[in-house]
């Protein structure tokens, strides 16, 4: 079971709705639901088989940089230093999921 992928997700979804409790923001509502739900699909078919990994890369590699961008611009480290880095760490882990996988079906 890919738990860190679903905590992840949770995550996400969480910052999310504290953006729009705390401010209002529907942008940040909408972006956490969005992207906690295909992480949390993403970590769901990875669960079911570890190579269909590419929804949950795509996703955290998006965030990633949606999040660096925004910290980039802001120089504020929460929330979004952390969530990138955070997608950043994630984005690494499909990646060498993936790699690891294409690796065992050459020698094979």
């Amino acid at each position: 079971m890919d738990s860190l992928g679903f905590m992840y997700a949770v995550v996400l979804a969480a910052g999310g709705t504290y953006g729009y409790v705390k401010s209002g923001s529907i942008p940040s509502l909408a972006a956490g639901l969005l992207f906690g739900s295909a992480i949390g699909l993403g970590a769901y078919q990875v669960t079911r088989n570890p190579e269909n990994f590419y929804l949950a890369l795509g996703t955290s590699t998006v965030v990633a940089g949606v999040m660096g961008s925004r910290y980039y611009s802001s120089g504020k480290i929460m929330p979004a230093g952390v969530i990138c880095g955070i997608s950043v760490a994630m984005a690494i882990r499909y990646a060498y999921k993936g790699l690891t996988l294409q690796k065992a079906v050459k020698t094979t």
